[in-house]
């Protein structure tokens, strides 16, 4: 078998794009519609086309992989639907600089139709980089059936949504208060948005009242929307203003006169009381200026400069405004006092930019009537978070919803299927491209924005199997079984996934919410260009392999938790493919005369084939019933234990005497057979987890079928279960090691045989160890190995340890060389008494005790603590070396 064996060293690069390869050439991913199976389905979160692997997408996409590996072995009809995301913002901002920076263009210089070539060409070229990293990876997806949210399919879909929920009354076009990102030039929605504490300042104005010398002082963070300004506010209550109310104040600068009102949402606590209000610049203030009927003036430009309203601040950066006009204001009496104060800032999710809340021309999408069967769905227990706690945040967010902005400025995306004519003023929205208006028989034009990049996304579970066709693909898979994903895309995705299931299927589109936490730094922190502490999985992979990264990144951790990625960990789970491989290696080469018939007698296996035979049927019911509880972690864990505690460390060196025992065949062959079992069916239980070693393995030890990933997933052993095999196991390996602690503790040269002595609790267990005495022989150095009954004298000058009702004795007379030993730990002591005097005599010193700082004095009385306690442990071996 020698030449079947896998190689001496574990090196991953030398199989692991093999195997993927012969996977799928193969079309091991693929799978067809099969009715007669009950399916198992995945749609993966479709990264950005402009994305690269990251350690949340490598944890988010293995954390899938495992899923379908193990419901692929277990016979079911799986789809893992891959696919990626045009990512409108984002992909734009890609291109726009890629044309700057290689031909000094603006997308404008360029036209629209010739932009959008140029990006679908830079598609083309880089969109498929994450793709092909996530193939690295192991990801196991059916690429036959790749989807991608601007393809012909996606789009009709998307189309189809649009005109049927405008026909429902359910999309409209208003002019509303939107978040606008300077730098992208377009709307965004509420959750596209990310708010930051930032210091900054409250400025105090003063507005002077109409016909009087009174001033009213307000309190504002954006003194340069004050130009916007068509109203203040005071509460109703606010005994300080009442008189007020109904009167004008004159705006500085402007010299417009503004109303003052009464409006419960204003806190008198917050300023001064009284609140300017900017209808066209502010959400709250829009609000208060349609309940009050305040003009809307928009005072920005879409590029964040100031509009052609603004006078001599025409044309000026928002923030060189804010200083001119503070200048002014101070110059005219009206700015009282600038205060420091921390504010939330909103910034553009995609390019960091200080968003700007204007009011704008937008299509948006009523949400309540969409809410409240999304968040049925969740209470009724139809869709279940995992963990539990995250239906809670869903629920909220749901309860106080606001209508969603779809319409974004941009160029790179799907176009907004209305149009306009110009002439008659008639809007028509139409799944098919129209041209001519069907009232006056003018040209028509198509509206110009596109669609928010989450409203295709939000139809990804059946946009992708053919909707809106009524394919097989849907009626098979659809509605899916799981959504893997981040929590910070609750609101984003899984929730708007829920209501357009719900809206155009009729059925929910996943059955589970597995929420993943993100993959953070040693120290804790959320990975960043700007901090430089990203780890790029494509390194890990090509340094340790992709089994290494994925085993190490779903172990020690529980759905929904961030967790600490350390290189440390990437080494011990590298150190435990290695203990695996060498292992495997181990059993390949004690396979000669190996017969594949052979199967063992109840009577020709040993207590030790019981064990481990018993061990691994419940490791089986273990992982997976961690793995259906969705604690991948947890199954990672019992697989990890038992093949490097009990499979490695202790049944193959069990076994070694009976394999390199030629003459005792059937001894020799019920080893074999066990080893072999074991090993197999374990390679089947961590394949899901570790593929591409397991393939390896794999296909080196005698098997059937063509791959491990298309082998039959272990089930239904309960019965090697042999609870007396696992306590009287346990028993013999406590003992064991027991008797290695106390030769080391005494220096026990390792090749020494040294005398041990037993007593029992009870006869059985006395039966256990006479019968398998071999054990203590062979693992701890036993010989001989001697029993005393329950009343006998106990051994004199032995050292004693109590395990599982066996008290074992090592008795010491003879194992070692008294004279040798009572040298070298008087040459321990001798230096022991060096650095005791010298941390002494540092504490003993005045001037470094007064000097020093505390927490360096404390380390010294440590280290002087640590030294007294190993003296007097030394001295006692000494005076019972000397009793020998």
């Amino acid at each position: 078998m020698e030449e079947k064996n896998i190689p001496t060293v574990y090196d991953p690069q030398s199989f692991e794009k093999k195997w993927y390869k012969f996977w799928e050439e193969n079309q091991l991913f693929h799978a067809e519609v099969e009715r007669d199976k009950k399916p198992f389905s995945i749609v993966i979160p479709p990264p950005n086309v402009t994305g690269q692997l990251h350690m949340g997408h490598a944890l988010d996409n293995t954390l899938q992989d495992i899923q379908i590996r193990w419901r692929r072995m277990q016979g079911y009809n799986t789809l893992w639907m891959p696919g990626s995301d045009h990512a409108g913002i984002a992909t734009q901002i890609k291109v726009e600089e890629m044309l700057r920076n290689e031909q000094g263009l603006s997308r404008h210089d360029i036209g629209r139709e010739k932009f959008i070539e140029h990006v679908w060409e830079w598609k083309h070229q880089y969109g498929s980089k994450i793709t092909k990293q996530l193939r690295s990876l192991g990801a196991s997806c059916d690429w036959q059936r790749e989807r991608f949210t601007m393809d012909e399919g996606c789009s009709e879909a998307v189309r189809e949504v649009f005109v049927s929920l405008y026909e429902k009354g359910l999309i409209y076009q208003g002019h509303r208060i939107t978040n606008w990102c300077p730098r992208c030039s377009t709307a965004l929605s509420d959750i596209e948005v990310e708010h930051e504490d930032k210091p900054g300042h409250l400025y105090h104005l003063r507005y002077q009242v109409e016909g009087s010398d009174e001033f009213v002082e307000i309190a504002t963070t954006r003194p340069e929307t004050m130009l916007g300004d068509t109203g203040v506010a005071v509460h109703p209550e606010d005994e300080r203003y009442t008189h007020l109310i109904g009167k004008k104040l004159i705006l500085p600068i402007v010299g417009r006169k503004i109303p003052v009102f009464a409006d419960e949402y204003v806190d008198p606590k917050f300023g001064t009381g009284v609140v300017k209000v900017t209808p066209a610049h502010d959400p709250n203030d829009f609000e208060m200026g349609q309940r009050h009927g305040l003009e809307q003036i928009v005072v920005l430009n879409d590029d964040a400069t100031m509009a052609d309203n603004t006078g001599k601040y025409k044309g000026m950066d928002r923030y060189e405004c804010r200083k001119v006009l503070l200048e002014d204001l101070k110059a005219l009496g009206n700015l009282v006092s600038i205060e420091e104060h921390n504010h939330a800032v909103g910034h553009c999710q995609r390019c960091h930019t200080v968003v700007e809340p204007m009011i704008s021309k937008q299509w948006f999408v009523k949400m309540e009537s969409l809410a409240k069967p999304a968040m049925e769905a969740v209470t009724s227990g139809k869709i279940q978070f995992v963990p539990e706690r995250f239906t809670k945040i869903y629920l909220n967010w749901l309860e106080s919803i606001r209508d969603w902005c779809i319409s974004r400025q941009l160029w790179w995306g799907h176009r907004i299927p209305a149009w306009y004519c110009d002439e008659c003023g008639e809007t028509f929205v139409s799944r098919e491209d129209l041209s001519v208006c069907s009232k006056c028989g003018k040209a028509l034009r198509q509206d110009e924005d596109v669609l928010d990049t989450w409203f295709s996304s939000a139809l990804w579970p059946f946009s992708t199997m053919g909707w809106p066709k009524d394919t097989e693909e849907l009626k098979q898979f659809y509605p899916t079984s799981v959504l893997v994903t981040g929590y910070d895309i609750i609101f984003f995705w899984v929730a708007r996934m829920i209501m357009m299931g719900l809206e155009f299927k009729q059925e929910i589109p996943f059955k589970h919410v597995f929420i993943h936490g993100l993959v953070r730094d040693s120290q804790g922190r959320k990975m960043s260009k700007s901090l430089g502490n990203g780890i790029d999985p494509v390194e890990v992979i090509e340094k340790y392999g992709a089994d290494t990264l994925r085993f190490m990144l779903i172990t020690g951790n529980t759905p929904g938790n961030d967790m600490r990625f350390y290189w440390e960990r990437v080494e011990a789970t590298r150190n435990f493919a290695n203990k695996l491989w060498n292992a495997s290696r181990f059993v390949l080469m004690n396979l000669e005369g190996f017969d594949a018939a052979f199967r063992p007698k109840q009577e020709d296996y040993t207590l030790a084939d019981r064990w481990i035979l018993s061990r691994y049927a419940k490791t089986v019911a273990d992982v997976t019933n961690n793995l259906e509880r969705f604690e991948l972690g947890e199954a990672g864990r019992a697989l990890y234990d038992f093949i490097w505690n009990e499979f490695c460390d202790w049944y193959i060196e069990m076994a070694k005497a009976r394999l390199y025992n030629k003459d005792a065949v059937t001894a020799r062959q019920t080893a074999q057979y066990v080893l072999c079992y074991v090993l197999e069916n374990t390679l089947k239980l961590l394949h899901p987890f570790m593929p591409y070693i397991t393939e390896e393995i794999w296909q080196h030890i005698p098997h059937e079928g063509i791959s491990i990933m298309v082998a039959k997933y272990p089930c239904g052993e309960e019965e090697k279960i042999d609870e007396l095999a696992e306590t009287s196991m346990n028993a013999i390996m406590d003992t064991i090691k027991s008797i290695r602690n106390m030769r080391a503790e005494v220096n026990v040269a390792p090749g020494k045989k040294s005398e041990v002595i037993l007593t029992f609790a009870t006869d059985e267990l006395k039966e256990v160890f006479i019968q398998n005495e071999g054990y203590l022989k062979v693992l701890a150095g036993a010989e001989p190995v001697a029993i005393l009954e329950a009343d006998a004298q106990k051994p004199e000058n032995a050292m004693t340890a109590v395990v599982n009702g066996v008290e074992v004795y090592l008795p010491l007379k003879g194992l070692i060389d008294v004279e040798k030993e009572t040298a070298r730990l008087n040459k321990e002591l001798a230096t022991l008494d060096k650095e005791l005097a010298r941390v002494s005599g540092k504490l003993s010193n005045a001037g470094f005790v007064a000097k020093a700082p505390a927490e360096v004095i404390a380390k010294e009385k440590e280290k002087q603590k640590g030294f007294e306690e190993k003296r007097i442990a030394i001295n006692e071996r000494l005076t019972y070396l000397a009793s020998l």
